[in-house]
């Protein structure tokens, strides 16, 4: 997995959470309810993530399926078909 992709993607995620709810935390009535104010920059949060992060989250996702396939050589592959007996035909 790339470590700088998803690290950037979370940075971003967090940002986009933090910034809405810092600037709600200006506004008097709503630091009274910070729990509306956290709910809120959620909903914005999420909102702006899957507005402008999806090209971060393609690329930490590839480094995730990356991660989870097997590599194997072209030699691998050769011996592998050579080692395999010929299907029966009927």
């Amino acid at each position: 997995m790339r470590v700088r992709s998803a690290l950037l993607y979370t940075v971003l995620r967090l940002a986009a959470f933090l910034v809405p709810f810092g600037l709600m935390m200006l506004i008097p009535i709503l630091r009274e309810y910070y729990w509306l104010s956290a709910i809120f920059a959620a909903l914005i949060g999420l909102s702006l993530s899957l507005l402008f992060l999806r090209r971060p989250l393609e690329d930490a996702t590839a480094g995730l399926a990356e991660r989870r396939t097997p590599r194997l050589s072209d030699e691998q592959v050769e011996d592998a078909a050579i080692d395999e007996p010929p299907a029966p035909t009927s």
